[in-house]
């Protein structure tokens, strides 16, 4: 017979769900203020860096490409643009509203050296940027 530790399945689980929950709070679009035009949000980011380049995915559903600006200014790259409220949505009741709208910013700090965007390319609502080490 072997013994079991009763109160581990309990710190898994209660660390499973902190874990869930701050990862909820981060996905979904930290609204911010923005010194030049207002509020707007913050999509969530996953970066990963290989030896010659940093991959990174921004969340941007329902953003059209032409709403989307990608600048790298000395060591900051800026992803900036706008998901506007559908038209058909207007004249509509809201019962739920969690997705964002508006015009979103976010700059990541680009350490270790200097990048040059060399993939830019949105599908399934994922902006995916490769920028390679110069």
């Amino acid at each position: 017979m072997t013994f079991r530790d009763p109160s581990k399945p309990m710190w898994v689980h209660a660390l499973k769900m902190l874990e869930q929950a701050d990862r909820l709070q981060r996905q979904f679009f930290q609204l911010r203020q923005s010194s030049q035009s207002g509020p707007m949000w913050e999509p969530p980011v996953d970066i990963f860096e290989t030896k010659n380049e940093l991959l990174i995915w921004i969340a941007l559903p329902g953003v059209a490409p032409d709403n989307i600006s990608v600048i790298v200014d000395n060591d900051t790259l800026a992803i900036v643009g706008e998901r506007p409220l559908c038209a058909e949505k207007t004249n509509a009741i809201i019962r739920r509203m969690e997705i964002p709208h508006g015009r979103f910013e976010r700059r990541i700090n680009l350490k270790g050296g200097q990048f040059e965007i060399c993939e830019n390319t949105l599908a399934n609502g994922c902006l995916k940027l490769v920028l390679k080490k110069i």
